[in-house]
């Protein structure tokens, strides 16, 4: 474990179309497997919690002012600004999950996708999850119950447009079903795992 440096999976993907459902299954699968190997990236936010979400938890919730203060202390990786909401990666956990060698999940967007993908290169692996339909989206949007007709026809319109940059993402996935889509995502973490460039010093240690 000493010699391996864990790997960044930054999952984007449309609102509503599951990916805190998806990863929170894909930490649960490989909790089973390797306990103590996957930390989960949890973002900071400006937007309001929704229902039971609890700070700390499903994300760090602060002040628009204190967001841009975490930013000036160089306490954000990265950040975007999406349907009015700042989303940032803080930086003191993930140096800290990563220096143990474990394998970090994000559920981010995708800009910071990107952003990670440009800072970490070889550490990072992306990943764009469709949703089967944009009916079953919009369903999904509405079920939540907490969004105005004027919200949700924003986030939809969002949505196309970043349906449009998935093929800027590695691999692309369509959550029709939770544990498929998360079964989904173990198999391409075992494949980048297994890639040369992530062995090369293992294979040295051999020659």
């Amino acid at each position: 474990m000493s010699n391996y440096r864990g790997l960044i999976v930054a999952v984007s993907g449309p609102s509503g179309v599951g990916k805190g459902t998806v990863l929170a299954k894909v930490e649960e699968l490989l909790e089973k497997e390797h306990p103590g190997s996957v930390g989960h990236s949890i973002s900071v936010t400006t937007r309001a919690p929704r229902g039971q979400e609890k700070d700390g938890v499903e994300y760090y919730f602060r002040t628009t002012e204190q967001f841009e203060q975490m930013i000036k202390d160089g306490k954000i990786v990265e950040y975007d600004k999406y349907v009015d909401n700042y989303y940032g990666t803080p930086s003191d956990p993930l140096d800290e999950m990563l220096s143990k060698g474990q394998d970090v999940l994000f559920d981010i967007t995708i800009e910071g996708s990107l952003a990670l993908n440009r800072k970490f290169d070889v550490d990072t692996v992306t990943i764009f999850i469709l949703p089967p339909s944009m009916e079953e989206l919009e369903s999904r949007l509405r079920g939540r119950g907490t969004e105005t007709e004027e919200k949700i026809a924003k986030r939809l319109a969002q949505s196309r447009e970043e349906i449009k940059r998935a093929g800027e993402f590695e691999y692309i996935i369509t959550n029709d079903d939770v544990d498929r889509a998360a079964r989904d995502i173990l198999a391409i973490i075992t494949a980048e795992k297994l890639k040369a460039s992530k062995n090369i010093r293992t294979a040295k240690e051999l020659e």
